[in-house]
């Protein structure tokens, strides 16, 4: 393939992603992000993946996407916006994060995602590759910057200038050769430290990481143990995740709301009371949020959440 046959597949990627309804879209070439290493070691050495095991190990392919892909040339990540100004939650009812306001974006990317790798299968018969959703050990903020999506903030997510950082990722890898975007090379945090600075449990660190045993959206998301007492103070009402170092951060200041309809907080959950939350059935449990990031909880671990979310704010 010539270089202007590489220059003009990507341009029709890029258009075909923003077709099926991403917001960004950029590709990188294929290689081992050896920078990352170190800091990935340091991190999980010094315990702040939590119970999260698993992101010390497969270190190899985390951090070079060939071991995942063998044949893999380029990396395309899209970008897909969540954002929306509508607030659920506060004054006595339980706080979820936006991000799992709709339903669980991994089925939604995925199918997107599936979409244009088709696509690229059209005007490239030969391609083959994967698609990634957090579903297999890549550093997929990582593989944003280096696609030329944005910058990662002092709270560790992805910032891009136009758009803010309430964004999804999704990953494709694929063998053939494409035209490749410059990283993003600036940091345009500045002297801002707002989010460290906001964050209600200190989980913040200066380097760009996020302590776990701390992070009120891994407490509530991802840990298996109970919520510590000293932290339940902190989460100020939330549920389910905390959106408050991207809520104070200036680059999200004029953030438009997405055009995912997908992603939209259904009514009658935006209309529960502070007492049908308390008393939330099993049965409901299932038909509310099976196909939401929050179904991803067992019905008593977010039985348990709820209690500590009332407790935080009585």
């Amino acid at each position: 393939m010539t270089n202007s046959d590489d220059n003009t597949s990507s341009i029709l990627i890029k258009e075909y992603a923003k077709e099926v309804g991403f917001d960004l879209c950029g590709i990188a070439r294929a290689r081992s992000l050896d920078e990352h290493k170190p800091i990935l070691a340091k991190w999980v050495n010094s315990g702040m993946n939590g119970d999260m095991s698993y992101l010390g190990q497969n270190i190899g392919k985390r951090i070079d996407p060939r071991n995942l892909v063998p044949e893999a040339k380029s990396i395309i990540v899209t970008g897909l916006n969540y954002y929306t100004g509508k607030k659920q939650g506060g004054n006595g009812i339980p706080v979820i994060s936006r991000y799992a306001y709709g339903v669980n974006y991994h089925d939604v990317i995925r199918e997107k995602l599936n979409k244009i790798r088709d696509f690229i299968k059209s005007i490239h018969p030969e391609a083959t590759g994967r698609s990634f959703v957090d579903s297999a050990p890549l550093l997929e903020k990582a593989w944003g910057r280096e696609a030329g999506l944005g910058w990662p903030g002092k709270h560790s997510v992805l910032i891009n200038r136009k758009i803010g950082s309430f964004f999804f990722l999704g990953v494709i890898i694929t063998n053939i050769e494409l035209e490749y975007d410059q990283p993003s090379e600036m940091d345009n945090c500045g002297t801002c430290s707002r989010c460290i600075e906001s964050c209600p449990s200190g989980a913040i660190n200066a380097d760009r990481t996020i302590d776990s045993r701390r992070c009120l959206a891994y407490l509530t998301l991802e840990s298996r143990d109970p919520i510590p007492d000293d932290l339940i103070i902190k989460l100020e009402g939330r549920a389910f995740g905390c959106d408050r170092c991207q809520e104070v951060c200036p680059w999200n200041n004029n953030s438009k709301s997405h055009k995912t309809p997908e992603f939209e907080l259904p009514v009658e959950v935006g209309l529960m009371t502070a007492e049908e939350w308390k008393n939330l059935s099993r049965k409901d449990y299932k038909r509310l949020f099976e196909r939401s990031a929050i179904g991803r909880r067992t019905y008593c671990r977010f039985m348990d959440n709820l209690e500590a979310a009332f407790s935080s704010v009585s």
